[in-house]
């Protein structure tokens, strides 16, 4: 599933392509995604003007001069940028099609994905109106999350997976951020101290830092290509490691299963 690093390595790589471009028409070859793609969409955005796409948590923005278009990847989905004469493939579901050399495709083949239209204040939507604080805004920070923990029992993994908790930390990252601040993924959230969720706070948010910049060395993909940004090009220090030796103590990795996810940690350096 596309997480927080894959679409900010997508918002980056269609923004220099569509920013301040007029939109010719929309193609909608499949409406029946997660929620139906809006009827009115084509004719809401037909002849304005694109702003510089947003994020927020896994939710592309797509500002334009009457509203905003809100793209949810699901599971499978992904956008690339391709030359109006490309025919479409299978899966193709839907085109916005721009002045210039190009239109963005959106490709997904589970459609669990979603294009939404706004036009009032796209994060007051409800979709968005519930999601906690980005990982990079100033406010996520130990003594944010030991607020939040208090008293709480459910497992400081799932905790830090919780999107109104913080968003885009999904699996592969929360395994990845509790062994940087050596913290046990079972341990409840409400049990950890303040040094260590300061620590967890700084680790997620550099897993994350560094998953981004590592899609970033991929995004002429976006142009004439298959549309995939390059996931998880930085060294994992637990994920789909199990059995293998940690890097800081050689002690093997384990994997047992949190909240129906795979969890893998490190049982002398986790605690």
């Amino acid at each position: 599933m596309p997480e927080l690093p894959e679409v900010e390595t997508t918002r980056r790589g269609v923004a220099p392509h569509i920013s301040g471009r007029t939109v010719r028409d929309v193609v909608v070859r499949e409406r029946r995604l997660r929620w139906e793609v809006p009827r009115r969409l084509p004719a809401e955005l037909r002849g304005t003007v694109l702003a510089t796409p947003q994020r927020r948590g896994k939710y592309l923005l797509f500002p334009a001069e009457n509203g905003t278009a809100i793209m949810h990847l699901g599971m499978s989905g992904s956008l690339r940028m391709v030359i109006h004469d490309t025919p479409p493939a299978k899966h193709d579901h839907i085109d916005i099609v721009l002045d210039g050399p190009y239109r963005m495709r959106y490709n997904d083949p589970r459609r669990f994905g979603a294009l939404l239209w706004t036009r009032a204040d796209p994060l007051r939507h409800p979709r968005l109106a519930r999601l906690g604080p980005e990982p990079f805004d100033p406010v996520f920070c130990g003594d944010y999350l030991r607020r939040l923990a208090h008293r709480r029992k459910t497992s400081i993994k799932q905790f830090i997976m919780d999107a109104s908790v913080v968003v885009g930390v999904g699996n592969i990252y929360a395994n990845e951020a509790l062994y940087r601040a050596g913290i046990n993924p079972a341990r409840g959230a409400g049990r950890v101290g303040a040094e260590r969720m300061s620590r967890l706070a700084r680790a997620a948010t550099e897993v994350l830092g560094e998953a981004i910049e590592a899609g970033g060395t991929t995004l002429r993909n976006f142009v004439g290509g298959d549309g995939e940004p390059g996931y998880f090009q930085f060294d994992l220090d637990v994920y789909g490691r199990e059995g293998q030796p940690c890097s800081g103590c050689g002690t093997a990795i384990r994997r047992r299963w949190l909240g129906q996810r795979a969890t893998f940690f490190c049982p002398a350096c986790q605690r």
